[in-house]
């Protein structure tokens, strides 16, 4: 497992809708809300540079949205879902319930 994968009881709210807040960020959590797990490279739109990628998937993992892991050359990415609405019930669903709507 990658660093910096913060415990469950170390999530902040304000680290966690600090990382939901962007629409990049917001879209990539919509892809993997279903449970999938998804590399790097799959969930990385092409107009967009490698390394603005990788400034992302450290704010998403830094505070605790996402589970990130090697395997190979790769980096796997999913949804911390569990943990997420463990210790903010309904944050999730209705922040996604929203996403659709608009």
């Amino acid at each position: 497992m990658i660093a910096n994968h913060p415990e469950r009881e170390q999530f902040r709210l304000e680290n966690v809708l600090f990382a939901l807040g962007n629409p990049l960020r917001l879209a990539i959590i919509d892809t993997l809300a279903d449970g999938k797990e998804l590399s790097c490279n799959a969930l990385r739109p092409q107009d967009v540079a490698k390394s603005t990628m990788t400034h992302h998937w450290r704010v998403l993992r830094d505070s605790g949205v996402i589970w990130q892991r090697p395997q190979g050359r790769e980096n796997m990415i999913s949804l911390r879902r569990e943990d997420l609405d463990s210790r903010f019930p309904g944050l999730l669903d209705t922040l996604l319930q929203v996403m659709h709507r608009q």
